[in-house]
């Protein structure tokens, strides 16, 4: 029989995990196929880790790991992949927002010969406008600048084949944007859409911060356009402070108008070192990046294992 194994990376849900298992276990089920579920536990500083191991001691289907500390959901979902041996996986949030009960759609379509299943939200419901919009912004800023095809308003939520997942593993960049990386060893991918949830408990662990810092990490692992509007911003530059002193030469020679202008002067400074240090800051962002990869660290340790049972 076919194997389905469900990957749930989890930090400090301790407030929703037995709600999410319950759900989820009535899926498990009903399917055509051996599911079991794997849980991630990223360091979590609440309860999750217990609840994570009462679910393993009474439900065979349970398998859990539990990083050493708090590493990331890139990570996390990085060792759950890692970990994963049945003939698909599925990757799915804890918190509820994605439904477990849209996993058979994703089986559907995958024994149709799918390679890679993407669940694409078609509304939000509990999110803010302000949210929507960016979350918009960047899919389609994300469109517009990878070569690399992202779907748009689509998650983590999807299901990986056999082959699928062998090629994923291939990839041990340190920094890690995951949505691409989905796309990156295409095969036969398609979308199942979806209405998404409001979370059922607890609090989001994604501030705009945090968002933030995904949506640089997105843009710098896959695409180099950062780079060249710098540089195509210095040639701008550069061409208007020409073109500029040339127009003032020009009226010194021929109209003998003294050369005035020091706050033309402070503005033209203000404006190229404005430029020279945006430039600055976009090469670090990616020679850090390349000094991150360079250093070859492991992207996770695991502290412990549950395997089903439990044991």
């Amino acid at each position: 029989m076919l194997r389905l194994t469900v990957v749930v990376p989890a930090y400090n849900e301790a407030a929703v995990l037995e709600t999410f298992h319950a759900r989820l276990s009535d899926v498990l089920d009903v399917l055509p196929l051996e599911g079991r579920a794997l849980y991630v536990d990223d360091g979590s500083a609440d309860s999750t880790w217990d609840i994570i191991a009462s679910l393993a001691a009474r439900d065979a289907r349970v398998e859990a790991l539990k990083l050493s500390r708090n590493f990331g959901k890139e990570a996390a979902m990085t060792a759950g992949l890692d970990e994963a041996d049945g003939d698909a996986v599925v990757v799915i949030d804890a918190d509820l927002q994605d439904p477990p009960e849209l996993i058979p759609a994703l089986v559907e379509q995958w024994r149709a010969g799918y390679d890679v299943v993407y669940a694409t939200r078609s509304a939000r419901a509990g999110e803010t406008g302000f949210k929507r919009f960016t979350s918009a912004a960047f899919y389609r800023t994300m469109e517009k600048l990878s070569d690399t095809p992202v779907p748009r308003d689509t998650g983590d939520f999807r299901l990986l084949s056999r082959r699928a997942l062998d090629a994923l593993r291939q990839l041990r960049e340190r920094q890690r944007f995951m949505k691409g990386l989905f796309a990156w060893i295409g095969y036969r991918q398609t979308a199942v859409r979806y209405e998404r949830d409001p979370r059922h408990a607890g609090r989001t662990k994604w501030n705009y911060w945090r968002l933030t810092q995904l949506a640089m990490e997105g843009i710098t692992s896959f695409s180099t356009a950062p780079l060249r509007l710098a540089t195509w911003t210095g040639l701008s530059a550069s061409l208007l402070a020409f073109v500029y002193g040339l127009w003032v030469l020009t009226k010194a020679l021929l109209y003998g108008d003294p050369v005035r202008g020091y706050p033309t002067l402070m503005l033209v400074i203000l404006f190229l070192g404005g430029v020279q240090l945006l430039a600055l800051g976009v090469i670090g962002e990616y020679l850090g990046r390349n000094y991150a990869e360079s250093k070859q660290r492991p992207l996770y340790f695991v502290e412990e294992r549950r395997s089903a049972g439990g044991r």
